[in-house]
């Protein structure tokens, strides 16, 4: 008999993710989709958030640990006297236990997700880690200062990956060079369980969905007010709101209940609250609004409207052109303005046929153009590399 040689054990390389809220909207998902490629591919994840949330049991069902640490978050609540009190607590308490994670975990690569957590790119270059930076915010319309500011870390991360070119040309204002680095990856966007046409006969009411965070920057009272708009036109329109408010920003959520109310909207307007999933409410509209006022660095509502074969009407502003580019049963409209998305629900209505049938057709698109697989391979591929495991 042959002697039985022991086969060295192939160390697993290692991901340290930091995600800065553990919500599910927007980056939440798109993180997910980066931490379910890199299991897949064989990685040893671990997640780090700041506190606990629904988002804890979606990353460790996918096989992923959740450590939590307390990160320093940027956000303009901060930027007051005492915000800044509180910042400087965050940054202490935050370097020394995240010190501690890098320390224990020897991590192969640290997943930066969001700007707005930036300390975790000075410590991970502090202990020699190589560092992605995934940019999921993009405003123009925040002063230079601002904008300065919340780009500056990128100067440290080892590599840059942006959801969108209006992301990258934000950047860029600032810091040119920097920008010509930034590797753009779509997001990855997951479509209906099963695609449905919308319905033949556009009989009344019409159907309008809003899907998001309940927030001034995403524009939700401007739908309300199309509402009004369209129903003092004669055009029988109903809205359902399918989103919460951020901790902190109820008084939005008052502040919307008291327009329903002044705008006498009270049986035509539906307020759900957060839903997951929301693939229902997608099924049972017509129309999908995007209203946002701010810029936004892409716009997955969007995406996930065409992938369900639905037409949208999006503010046609940041990456929402981008988001809705190339369909043709989308439709923009200046950012904040009621009357112009009035006007294009409107139109969407009066041509429904051949809207609905541009629906179709659209969705098909959209799923080739933002596969979750893709995504993911491109995500995968970034993070070895970085590591130098190419061949994994």
């Amino acid at each position: 008999m042959g002697e039985h040689v022991e086969r060295p054990t192939v160390r697993r390389p290692v991901a340290l993710v930091a995600h800065p809220f553990a919500d599910r909207y927007g980056s939440d998902r798109m993180v997910l989709e980066s931490i379910r490629a890199l299991v897949d591919a064989g990685w040893r994840v671990a997640v780090t958030l700041p506190e606990g949330g629904p988002l804890v049991a979606m990353v460790e069902e996918i096989g992923a640990r959740v450590v939590l640490c307390p990160t320093p978050r940027l956000s303009k609540a901060l930027l007051t006297p005492r915000g800044l009190v509180e910042l400087v607590g965050q940054t202490l308490r935050g370097t020394r236990d995240g010190w501690a994670l890098l320390r224990s975990l020897h991590p192969d690569v640290v997943y930066v997700n969001t700007l707005t957590i930036p300390w975790w790119i000075v410590l991970s270059r502090l202990r020699r880690v190589p560092v992605l930076c995934h940019v999921h915010e993009a405003e123009r319309s925040a002063p230079w200062l601002v904008r300065t500011a919340l780009t500056l870390p990128l100067l440290l991360a080892t590599v840059a990956v942006a959801n969108s070119r209006f992301a990258v040309a934000v950047v860029a204002e600032s810091f040119p060079r920097t920008a010509r680095r930034i590797r753009i990856v779509d997001n990855g966007v997951v479509g209906p369980p099963r695609r449905t046409r919308a319905r033949s006969a556009l009989t009344a009411p019409v159907t309008l969905l809003y899907v998001g965070r309940l927030s001034a920057r995403k524009g939700v009272d401007v739908a309300v007010t199309a509402v009004g708009l369209l129903r003092d036109r004669g055009v029988d329109v109903e809205l359902d709101v399918v989103g919460a408010v951020f901790p902190g920003y109820e008084w939005y959520q008052d502040e919307l209940e008291r327009l329903v109310v002044r705008l006498d909207l009270g049986e035509h307007v539906r307020m759900h609250g957060f839903q997951d999933p929301a693939w229902p409410f997608f099924d049972a509209a017509d129309v999908v609004l995007v209203p946002s006022r701010m810029d936004e660095p892409f716009g997955n509502t969007a995406v996930e409207a065409v992938l369900s074969a639905r037409p949208v009407v999006a503010s046609g502003s940041g990456g929402l052109v981008e988001a809705t580019s190339g369909y043709r049963s989308a439709r923009t409209v200046p950012p904040g303005d009621p009357g112009a998305l009035a006007e294009a629900v409107e139109e969407v209505v009066a041509s429904w046929s051949e809207v609905r049938a541009e629906a179709w057709e659209d969705a098909r698109r959209a799923e080739a153009r933002h596969a979750p697989e893709l995504y993911r391979t491109r995500m995968v591929e970034i993070v070895a590399g970085m590591a130098g495991i190419q061949g994994r």
